[in-house]
């Protein structure tokens, strides 16, 4: 008989291996050494040995999942708890119990772990389901809104998954927050198309006034409607795209063809004008001369008649120098005007009443003052003398300009 700390092999050939529980029959060896019987058992043994060794090594070296680790770990306890294999196999059992404790703990941590990453994942999908309902109840740009929703649902797609009901309750939210923009994004521009409708209608019934009135020659009134015209245009919005395109050069035309035969008469009318102003061009020149050089009003306002007169005969001026030369002409008109009021004031008898009373009261006034100083002199009174002499001083003043006044009016 053959044997080996873990097994041997009887004089039959039946080879055994020991266990905590007694011997069991692992095989029968017939053919060869009784000891190539125990180093082939013994081979099978290390290759269990083997593999036991490479669970270890995944399950501490590597990301193996809980539930991989266990299916692997009692396939494993079955193959060498059955082993026909010679070998210590209890202290591979041993081993199998300590690696099934190391993959329960694992297990209680990937749990941990996933809980912790739905609960991120609940998070991330939260914030994104708030995102796209605030931008389903609050946005009014509406491309930059579509846009952003569509990217919301791109990150919902790509973002990690939490726990099913958590899934559907959320993606519900999301659905319905997507069908409300799409909703309000619908009811808008419907109500937008059916607005541009409005403003079409209106603008067809200013472009048919305006292209009514383009013939007109009727020059002043047709140009306040015409700018009646575009304040209407401006104030009624804005209609579709082409239709607004097609009628704001319908509106133009009409316009240009009114403004350029207007501007064309009045062109012609201005150059048939141009000998009016070259007349007084030469009446403001002579006015300017002859009128700031007569001193007596009356005189300077009956010459003006007669440029006024001469003026007005000289005929209508042309657009371009009409403000210049009218603007020129009255000026000389308020220097006349001016030069008379202020003849008025001079001569003026209660003007002169008035001045000459001034001057009487000031006079008294200063009479008086004399002989309270005399009196304040005679006493010796030092502080009345500086009053009376002060306010004689601002009288005698006053006195000297209203005699002045009163001899311009003399």
């Amino acid at each position: 008989m053959t044997t080996d700390p873990w097994g041997r092999v009887d004089d039959d050939g039946t080879v055994y291996v020991r266990t905590g529980d007694g011997e069991r029959v692992v095989g029968s060896w017939q053919a060869g050494a009784p000891e190539e019987a125990l180093a082939f058992y013994r081979n099978k043994y290390d290759a269990l040995v083997t593999q036991v060794e490479l669970l270890e090594k995944r399950l501490r070296s590597t990301d193996l999942s809980a539930s991989t680790a266990m299916s692997a770990i009692e396939k494993l306890r079955e193959s060498v708890t059955d082993a026909n294999a010679v070998g210590d196999l209890e202290s591979l059992l041993d081993r199998l119990d300590r690696l099934t404790e190391r993959a329960q703990e694992r297990k209680v941590e990937q749990k941990q772990a996933q809980e912790q990453a739905r609960g991120q994942a609940r998070e991330v999908k939260e914030r994104i389901v708030a995102e796209a309902e605030r931008v389903a109840t609050e946005t009014t740009h509406w491309k930059s809104g579509g846009e952003r929703m569509l990217q919301l649902i791109e990150e919902w797609k790509k973002a990690p998954r939490a726990d099913r009901p958590t899934e559907q309750a959320l993606w519900k939210r999301m659905s319905a927050a997507r069908n409300s923009f799409s909703k309000r994004r619908k009811a808008y521009f419907a109500n937008l198309d059916q607005q541009r409708e409005g403003v079409r209608v209106e603008k067809e019934r200013i472009v048919a006034e305006a292209e009514a009135l383009s013939g007109s020659t009727d020059w002043g009134p047709t140009a306040r409607a015409y700018r009646d015209l575009m304040q209407r245009w401006k104030a009624s919005g804005r209609a579709d795209r082409a239709s607004e395109d097609k009628l704001w050069a319908r509106f133009k035309a009409a316009q240009d063809t009114f403004f350029d035969a207007r501007n064309a008469t009045f062109a012609e009318r201005d150059a048939e004008l141009r000998v009016n102003a070259e007349a007084k061009e030469k009446i403001l020149e002579q006015a300017r001369e002859e009128i700031p050089a007569i001193s007596d009003p009356r005189r300077a306002r009956a010459r003006l008649r007669d440029f006024q007169e001469a003026w007005e005969e000289a005929g209508e001026l042309p657009r371009d120098t009409r403000d210049r030369l009218e603007g020129a002409f009255r000026q000389i008109e308020d220097g006349v005007r001016k030069a008379e009021e202020a003849e008025w004031e001079r001569t003026n008898p209660e003007a002169r009443a008035r001045a000459k009373d001034t001057v009487d009261q000031l006079s008294t006034a200063i009479q008086g003052l004399e002989a309270k100083l005399e009196k304040a002199r005679a006493a010796g009174d030092d502080r009345r003398i500086k009053e009376h002499e002060a306010a004689l001083e601002a009288r005698r003043s006053w006195l000297a300009e209203a005699e002045r006044a009163l001899n311009e009016m003399s």
